[in-house]
C-alpha cells in the first residue's frame, strides 16, 4: 500500500523507533517542518519511505549534550 493515513503514519513511524503523536503531523502539516504529503480530497496521506527519510533526517547523532549544542551551531 502506497498511501497511508496520518494515524497510520504516526503508528509506521512509532514502529520504527521514531515516536511521534499524529497530532503532531498535523501541526508540522500547518506549520511546515514535517515530512512531505499527498492531499486527497482533505485527506493527508503519506508515503512509507518519504516518512522514514523525513525522520531519520531529524536524528542527531551526540555523545554527550555539548554535541547538541555543536549541532545547532552547525
Amino acid at each position: 500500500m502506497p498511501y497511508i493515513s496520518r494515524a497510520e503514519a504516526a503508528a509506521f513511524l512509532a514502529e520504527q523507533g521514531f515516536p511521534v503523536a499524529k497530532n503532531t503531523l498535523q501541526k508540522y502539516a500547518t506549520v511546515g517542518g514535517g515530512p512531505p504529503y499527498s492531499k486527497f480530497g482533505n485527506r493527508c496521506l503519506y508515503e512509507h519511505s518519504k516518512l522514514l527519510k523525513w525522520a531519520e533526517s531529524k536524528v542527531t547523532p551526540c555523545r554527550n549534550t555539548n554535541d547538541l549544542d555543536e549541532a545547532k551551531a552547525s
